[in-house]
């Protein structure tokens, strides 16, 4: 994902949204689990031996497991549709796989994990450093979690994990284990797996693979708050847009949808078409997005937070507007799945609320509000 500032009127900043490109295997339909089962074996490459405890699990969601003594997995009722897999060991190279799930069917996986050799650095410990180090976290803490209000309820566990570089304005990190992120907001914590953080200047860039898994809640009150929480996170996504788009109800959904020439507030704006957004693409799983110029998208079911105008520096007086987006298109058409993933990471370009809502603002991708299938 990249993130880069933009300050023309009324936009802050823009992130390059999207997740990777998938093999497809054969084309599905994505539904819930229909009996797939996925199972296998991780080995070491280099003494083909079974590894215990390595970490196997589906990209982005809830859905994973640990391999027992002799190496082995099994995932059961797994939903069909394009999935990453990632199989991850401290010590190892992580291993993934791009691969499309086709219902009724069992898997079997064998994935060999290449050793690596862990440098650890140097530990120098003063308080000048300290504090150093310290900033920088809060810097790095701001710009991957986000600024809403569910990035307040988030904790990165595991800080100690975290190196950082700074030079000349630049900032980038790197982590030497899975970053623990526990999220009070919405009740999951995160395994994440950063394969890359830079800052610099008007851009912000990191990529990782996230595995989620449910938080146990304190009473029954907080469960009930991670549940409200959750749909309001889902609805007005760039998710939940992307799957109206794909069942030709945005409007249903309380999307209003025009096309700009520009980003400029003073730029020609007209209405668009839905049906004219969506064109076919190489699998039934896949369709491709297609549009000139800037899609300007509105949620009309649901105003700004107060925390993203103060994120926007607006006057504390201005009443909060309905949740205003911007998507531009990187390198022409890109395709979108039928989970509303952006296939190619840098396929899209997000301005406004999609900019500002970042990790802790993120459900797993299977996650549906409990009304969906009714919509």
């Amino acid at each position: 994902m990249q993130c880069r500032k933009n300050f023309a009127p009324g936009i802050r900043s823009t992130i390059f949204s999207g997740l990777i490109y998938l093999l497809l295997l054969t084309p599905c339909t994505l539904v819930s689990g229909q009996n797939i089962v996925l199972r296998g074996t991780v080995i070491d490459s280099t003494s083909q031996r079974g590894l215990r405890d390595a970490h196997v699990f589906i990209a982005s969601s809830l859905i994973g497991t640990a391999t027992d003594d002799d190496g082995q997995f099994i995932l059961e009722d797994l939903p069909a549709g394009a999935h990453r897999i990632v199989v991850t060991m401290l010590g190892y190279e992580p291993a993934t796989i791009d691969t499309l799930l086709r219902n009724s069917t069992n898997y079997e996986l064998d994935l060999n994990l290449k050793p690596t050799t862990i440098e650890l650095e140097e530990v120098v410990v003063n308080a000048r450093l300290a504090r150093r180090w310290q900033r920088r976290l809060s810097k790095f803490t701001r710009l991957f979690l986000g600024e809403t209000n569910n990035s307040t309820l988030s904790t990165i566990i595991n800080p100690e994990a975290l190196s950082f570089t700074s030079r000349l304005g630049k900032l980038s990190a790197t982590a030497s284990e899975p970053l623990i992120i526990e999220n009070r907001a919405l009740g999951y914590r995160l395994q994440y797996y950063l394969k890359e953080f830079f800052y610099y200047g008007n851009t912000i860039r990191y990529d990782g693979e996230p595995s989620f898994s449910e938080l146990t809640p304190a009473d029954s009150a907080e469960w009930q708050r991670w549940l409200v929480n959750r749909e309001a996170a889902f609805y007005g996504s760039q998710r939940h847009f992307l799957l109206a788009l794909l069942r030709g109800q945005t409007q249903e959904e309380g999307f209003e949808i025009h096309r700009r020439f520009s980003l400029e507030s003073n730029s020609a704006r007209f209405a668009m078409d839905p049906n004219e957004l969506l064109g076919p693409g190489p699998t039934p799983l896949e369709q491709y997005l297609t549009f000139h110029g800037v899609l300007e998208i509105t949620y009309t079911n649901e105003s700004e937070d107060e925390s993203f105008k103060k994120w926007q520096r607006e006057p504390t007086w201005k009443r909060p507007g309905h949740q205003r987006s911007f998507m531009e298109l990187n390198s022409g058409p890109t395709l979108i799945d039928e989970s509303g993933e952006v296939i190619d990471p840098y396929g899209v370009v997000v301005y406004g609320y999609y900019a500002f809502e970042r990790i802790a603002d993120k459900v797993p991708k299977e996650y549906r509000p409990p009304d969906w299938p009714n919509r």
